[in-house]
């Protein structure tokens, strides 16, 4: 199973590359963040997407998210879903059976924080409580996407880290900890767990994407059982012409 997620920073700008790189890629789930459009600005290319059950939660000109499934892996629509704590076309979650597994997973755009740091931190917080929730229930969870928090000093570039910029707060990062705590592993950094070079966003000037000066920001975070699957979950700093690059993780 391929599972992918892509903050493609305005669908409109991007939509060719997104249908190329879907196309190219075939994920069995794709997760997509700040499309910044409703269901009906999208081309009918990629709202009606043949392999794919798609499902667009957006607003013109600003946030929204997308989760499409590859009708291979079901082969009748799946149910979409937002959680109580949803605001803004922040997250949308689908459920999923593969194999033996119940498995949901759900496409996340956290808030950055700029603008309202305190409805960032309840965000983060619902998302905790969300995570929990999975515990008892044996069904595993798959939470994509750019979560807007550098988890350590080591997910930023030297020249980019500073003690009080949002994004890199030990409240914001403490809140993410407990997210994992319920059970989820952060599927790229196990993986690569040495790897001080590991960005997924890049400021857009002074060339700082082709100088890899970033922050790592865009996460697959995994149920354990699932995560110990996980057999690659790579950064395609290659794509697209968003500031940020999209993740793919495949389990066997």
């Amino acid at each position: 199973m391929k599972i992918a997620t892509w903050n493609v920073n305005g669908i409109r700008a991007r939509q060719a590359q997104v249908q190329d790189w879907i196309e190219r890629e075939r994920p069995d789930v794709v997760c997509l963040q700040e499309i910044k459009v409703a269901s009906d600005q999208v081309r009918k290319a990629l709202c009606e997407m043949q392999a794919y059950w798609c499902y667009w939660h957006g607003g013109k000109g600003y946030s929204g998210v997308g989760l499409h499934v590859s009708k291979n892996l079901a082969s009748e629509r799946p149910a979409f879903s937002h959680p109580e704590f949803n605001y803004e076309n922040r997250i949308v979650a689908v459920d999923l059976k593969t194999g033996g597994d119940r498995l949901t997973v759900a496409s996340v755009y956290v808030p950055n924080g700029g603008k309202d740091f305190p409805a960032k931190m309840r965000f983060l917080t619902a998302m905790d409580e969300y995570a929990v929730s999975f515990q008892a229930t044996g069904r595993q969870l798959v939470l994509c996407g750019d979560m807007n928090v550098a988890r350590t000093d080591m997910d930023v570039h030297p020249k980019e880290r500073k003690p009080r910029a949002i994004g890199q707060l030990p409240e914001e990062r403490a809140l993410i900890e407990r997210i994992l705590g319920h059970g989820l592993v952060d599927v790229g950094r196990a993986l690569d767990p040495d790897n001080d070079g590991l960005f997924t966003w890049w400021a857009p000037w002074r060339n700082m994407r082709q100088r890899n000066i970033g922050w790592r920001l865009d996460y697959v975070l995994a149920s354990g059982p699932l995560a110990a699957r996980v057999s690659a979950c790579a950064v395609q700093t290659d794509v697209g012409t968003s500031d940020h690059a999209p993740v793919v993780a495949l389990f066997d």
